[in-house]
């Protein structure tokens, strides 16, 4: 009886680790290999297996896959473009075990111009079709503001021009380099043209160059918030509730922003029905211990600058501008975890060098 309960018992572990995932993988990976090789039923006999145990270590992960060669199948992990989920990406396919018939590689990769050409939605994306210059500006030196030309978009046809650049542009710079080094990006067709044109073959280059010259610019810049004074700031919203805010206006005054262009926004739901929006006082105490807990892992001298808060509606936002993105990412997704069977938590994690996420707490000229 025994036997026959450890049969019909067992139940299939949960994911809980990378070392658990490439467990699991390491025992069917030659089953995988066979299934991608022949490209027979692969989405039910690799596909449906492999996602519900990306999901289980971690959500927002994807997967890419074909052979590399005859005698390698190849598993791109992918945060499809969401910046917060690079860490966790790299760090999978960097614990993955070496297996003789496999490669395993973190983020999309960059494709050599030569070979990249797609056709979607009947329309070309490739050196001949493609064209870029670069939009400076004055008051925001550092920022890296690109235009990509298609010769036939149209108002008609924008938005698959514009998706299938995006397409594009992420197989030529590669996943990493797209999602992180340009800041803003338009596509445009020939009549709307600002600028002389450069062929797009050089836009790696160019970004190459901008961002060596960026980090040199801000290498070893830090700034240490101790003596900084903050100011509450109180408002009203449309539909009548208050809103409070305690931020950082020393730091919002700082020439050298740019040197932290990560931001990090995180929000924090509760009940706050019964006290027009704003926390109780045991859920105020609550949410500034979870906040006093995010400042002592994100410090101000390793790079990571508490800017403030917001408060109303049942909801308290935390800012942080960040040197980079890979330690706020991890350390937030641990907090989060740690209260999600008692608190609905999230956050987000985006580009802007200059902080103009922050002009409404300055002051109105």
């Amino acid at each position: 009886m025994r036997f026959l309960k450890n049969i019909f018992g067992k139940k299939e572990n949960t994911i809980q680790s990378y070392a658990d995932f490439w467990h699991w993988f390491q025992q069917n990976e030659k089953q995988f290999f066979k299934v991608i090789k022949q490209h027979t039923n692969i989405e039910k006999a690799f596909f449906d297996k492999l996602s519900p145990k990306l999901q289980q270590l971690k959500d927002g992960l994807f997967f890419l896959t074909g052979m590399s060669d005859n005698n390698t199948a190849e598993l791109i992990i992918t945060p499809d473009g969401i910046v917060k989920n690079i860490v966790f990406v790299e760090e999978l396919v960097n614990a993955a075990p070496t297996l003789t018939n496999w490669k395993f590689t973190a983020l999309k990769p960059a494709t050599e111009i030569e070979n990249l050409s797609i056709k979607m939605a009947g329309y070309h994306f490739d050196n001949k079709h493609l064209s870029f210059y670069e939009n400076s500006h004055q008051d925001f030196p550092d920022e890296i503001d690109i235009t990509v030309v298609h010769q036939d978009l149209t108002e008609k046809n924008k938005s698959e021009i514009t998706t299938g650049t995006f397409i594009f542009l992420d197989n030529l710079l590669g996943e990493l380099n797209f999602a992180t080094t340009i800041d803003n990006l338009t596509v445009v067709g020939n009549e709307a043209v600002a600028n002389e044109l450069i062929p797009i073959e050089k836009l790696k280059d160019f970004l190459r160059w901008r961002q060596k010259e960026f980090v040199e610019k801000y290498d070893g810049i830090r700034y240490l918030t101790e003596k900084d004074a903050y100011a509450t700031m109180e408002a009203t919203l449309p539909n009548g509730k208050p809103l409070i805010a305690l931020i950082n206006t020393d730091l919002l005054q700082w020439d050298g922003k740019a040197s932290h262009p990560w931001i990090v926004h995180i929000e924090i739901n509760y009940d706050g029905k019964n006290n027009n929006g704003m926390p109780d006082k045991n859920t105020y105490e609550r949410l500034n211990k979870i906040e006093e807990q995010m400042i002592s892992e994100l410090k101000d001298a390793d790079g990571y600058l508490n800017i403030g808060r917001q408060t109303a509606d049942s909801a308290r936002e935390i800012y942080f501008a960040c040197k980079d993105f890979r330690k706020p990412s991890k350390v937030l997704h641990k907090i989060c975890n740690a209260y999600k069977h008692s608190l609905k938590m999230n956050y987000d994690i985006y580009k802007d060098k200059y902080w103009q996420s922050f002009n409404r707490f300055q002051p109105q000229q």
